[in-house]
C-alpha cells in the first residue's frame, strides 16, 4: 500500500490545500493529512477544529478519489511523523519560487535524516496559486469575503473566530 503524508498547519484549510489534497489522492492509497501542532505559529483555530475542518471538508474527497484519508495530528519532526504513519511520500504543496526554496532545504535535511522516504512536489493550480492561510486570516480579521479562497464552512468558521 503506497502512503503518502500531506503535512501542514491548515489554520485554514483553503481551497488551495483541497485542490493538492485532490491532486494526491492520486497517487497513493491512503493519505495521511499531518496537522501540525506549531505553537509558534499562534494558529486561528485551536488544533480540535482545525482536525474537524480537515476531516469535514476530505469526506467528500475520500470518496470520490477511492483513497482512504486519515487526519493526524503531530508535534514532532516531519520525518518521524513520516515513519509514525508508515509514509513513504511526503507530498508538499508550492505556490511559487519561493516556496520552492524554503521546500528545497527542508528535503535536503529530511533526506540526510532518512533517504527511504521521498517528497512529491505538486504545484498549486493556477487559481489557487495566491492563496495563503495567513492572508486569508488577515481578510477575515478586517472582514473582507474569504468566500473566494475557502468553503463555505471554513468561511463560517473564520466569520465565527473574527466577527465583525
Amino acid at each position: 500500500m503506497r502512503i503518502g503524508l500531506y503535512p501542514g498547519t491548515f489554520d485554514p484549510v483553503t481551497l488551495g490545500h483541497l485542490d493538492i489534497i485532490r491532486r494526491a489522492c492520486g497517487l497513493v492509497d491512503r493519505l495521511v493529512i499531518g496537522v501540525a501542532i506549531n505553537r509558534d505559529k499562534g494558529p486561528a483555530f485551536d488544533l480540535e477544529t482545525r482536525v474537524a475542518m480537515i476531516e469535514a471538508e476530505c469526506r467528500a474527497l475520500s470518496e470520490a478519489a477511492a483513497t482512504e484519508i486519515v487526519v493526524y495530528p503531530f508535534e514532532n519532526l516531519l520525518i518521524d511523523c513520516a515513519h509514525d504513519v508508515g509514509a513513504q511520500l511526503i507530498i508538499r504543496g508550492l505556490r511559487a519560487v519561493a516556496d520552492f526554496e524554503y521546500e528545497y532545504q527542508m528535503v535536503g535535511m529530511n533526506r540526510q535524516l532518512d533517504d527511504s522516504v521521498e517528497t512529491v512536489f505538486l504545484m498549486a493550480e493556477a487559481q489557487h496559486q495566491a492563496i495563503a492561510s495567513k492572508l486569508v486570516k488577515e481578510i477575515a480579521r478586517l472582514g473582507g469575503d474569504v468566500t473566494k479562497f475557502v468553503t463555505p464552512a471554513v468561511a463560517e468558521a473564520l466569520r465565527g473566530r473574527y466577527p465583525q
